[in-house]
């Protein structure tokens, strides 16, 4: 496999088409073990992640097709339940291609740990304090991190705000860090706990959070892409998607499900490379109401020449190294699938396949309408639960579709009156 364009790769055996990702990503035959293996992460080793472990808990691994990202091709590894959306994602792919496919870039690695500083009888002359002392605050970070530094990245900046609260006025001190291939999380807790004995000298007040933010607004990943009108339907399914979007872009309560579409392609692939979800869903709903509204992650937009263009941004906050990263094989399989270099490429990638799922979404939506492929999707799940033997589960997808009945008890109908 030299590419990722394959229109039968859904018709393979598993063990075919693993054998596909690992010709296109060099995978090794441990590297396969682990895909096949539904016991990869075994028990004794998930005692090591998290508490009170009882066992381990699987989802679905899949692959998205025909992305191409800056002119190279990637395969997208997907880790989640629902029916539709790696199919949807290599479609929105496919036809992305016939323009140059999705373009990106990134605003840096730089996290943000925050300092609250309380107790304070004037504020704003402690944040001039803080500012005064700002070498000595740098220099005194970024020596809990030497391994860092000698990477290059550490704190870059210091920032203090002074924020009205229910509670009085508290000076808030931002440590900018750029943690580089890491998330980050435990190098800038680490940090704001060293600076906070040095900001309560400084000012006299009591220090009480020390904590990153989930709020990467400093960690911006950016995706645009051009669709054709003639290879998505017409200039009525452009128009149709623009509406939709004026709709997201007015209503938060259609943003949230537009944005959930975005969430389909982009937490996948958090999941599967062993990066925190929490944390990116954290900051990507924070980031939509920067504003003091609630609105949508991407823009559509049409040409000149009446075909649609798209973009997003978002926080993305991922790593490469540490926490599940390592640990967990799988995770360091689905990076080697990705063929990623740095978490800035990784970042970017997520944000193309956000991109494409939402437009995926959008353009069902002022088509066939969301439900027609996705039911298609449901109904094999339906079946397989319903235990329809695997050679007749086309057929009674088949026929569940065509009398629009996709339930359990037809698909357990259907499977007697085959006997």
């Amino acid at each position: 496999m030299n590419t990722n364009q394959d229109s039968n790769f859904r018709n393979l055996q598993i063990c075919e088409r693993v054998k596909k990702v690992a010709a296109f990503s060099n995978l090794n035959e441990a590297d396969c073990t682990h895909l096949l293996d539904p016991g990869s992460l075994d028990s004794s080793l998930a005692n090591y992640m998290i508490e009170n472990v009882i066992g381990t808990f699987q989802l679905p691994l899949g692959v998205a097709l025909n992305f191409l990202i800056n002119g190279k091709e990637y395969l997208i590894p997907m880790v989640l339940e629902e029916a539709s959306v790696v199919a949807a994602a290599s479609n929105a792919a496919k036809m992305a291609r016939a323009a140059e496919g999705f373009l990106t870039d990134y605003s840096g690695d730089t996290m943000i740990a925050q300092i609250q500083c309380c107790n304070l009888e004037n504020p704003h002359f402690a944040r001039h304090a803080i500012l005064r002392h700002k070498d000595e605050i740098i220099e005194c970070a970024n020596e809990k991190d030497p391994v860092l530094i000698g990477l290059g990245g550490g704190v870059r900046d210091v920032e203090v705000r002074v924020v009205e609260s229910q509670v009085g006025r508290m000076v808030v001190t931002h440590l900018l860090v750029d943690t580089m291939d890491a998330m980050g999380a435990n190098t800038v807790n680490t940090m704001a706990e060293a600076v906070a004995p040095l900001i309560e000298n400084i000012t006299g007040g009591t220090v009480k959070l020390r904590i990153l933010s989930n709020l990467a607004d400093r960690r911006l990943a950016r995706a645009s892409a051009i669709f054709r009108k003639d290879t998505i339907g017409g200039e009525a399914v452009v128009d149709g998607i623009l509406s939709a979007h004026a709709f997201a872009s007015a209503d938060p309560y259609r943003a949230a499900t537009s944005n959930k579409g975005v969430m389909n392609g982009v937490d996948p692939i958090i999941v599967a490379t062993g990066n925190d979800w929490r944390a990116v869903e954290a900051g990507v709903h924070a980031y939509c109401a920067r504003n003091g509204r609630y609105t949508t992650l991407t823009q559509w937009e049409k040409t000149k020449d009446g075909d649609l263009v798209g973009s997003i941004e978002l926080p993305m906050p991922v790593g490469l190294v540490g926490g599940a990263t390592k640990t967990n094989p799988l995770a360091g399989v689905c990076l080697k699938i990705l063929k990623v270099e740095s978490a800035a490429e990784l970042a970017q990638v997520i944000a193309a396949v956000g991109l494409a799922q939402n437009f995926a979404a959008l353009r069902a939506l002022a088509t066939e309408g969301i439900q027609s492929g996705h039911m298609k999707l449901h109904a094999r799940n339906i079946a397989a639960a319903a235990g329809v033997p695997e050679n007749q589960i086309d057929r009674v997808v088949k026929e569940m579709i065509s009398s629009k009945s996709i339930t359990m008890e037809k698909a357990k109908e259907l499977v007697d009156s085959l006997l």
